[in-house]
């Protein structure tokens, strides 16, 4: 599934969610750095998503600064990027592995 993700990255097939658009500008992460870190690795897969089967995509940018990104699966004509932000050390492992809450 990551490489049908990559490719529809890659040739601009994704458009971003509402809430996605705003943290993008809040963040301050721009549409390069997203591109550069959705091709890294999926660490969570939500088929039963409510709103439709997605995933979680983490990556580093090229000035290493990492990046979540949940998105649709790319069964749809356009992904949907639902959110991206910039994970916390206190909630991940590495970014990739969430923390258990008696952490």
């Amino acid at each position: 599934m990551i490489e049908k993700i990559h490719e529809k990255f890659l040739n601009n097939h994704y458009e971003f969610s509402e809430h996605a658009l705003n943290q993008t500008l809040l963040c301050q992460i721009s549409v390069s750095e997203i591109k550069q870190a959705v091709l890294r690795k999926l660490i969570e897969d939500y088929p039963n998503d409510k709103y439709g089967p997605s995933c979680l995509i983490f990556g580093l940018t090229q000035q290493k600064r990492p990046l979540h990104i949940h998105c649709s699966y790319p069964t749809r004509p356009l992904i949907k990027i639902i959110t991206v932000y910039q994970p916390s050390s206190k909630l991940w492992i590495n970014y990739e592995q969430r923390r258990q809450r008696n952490d």
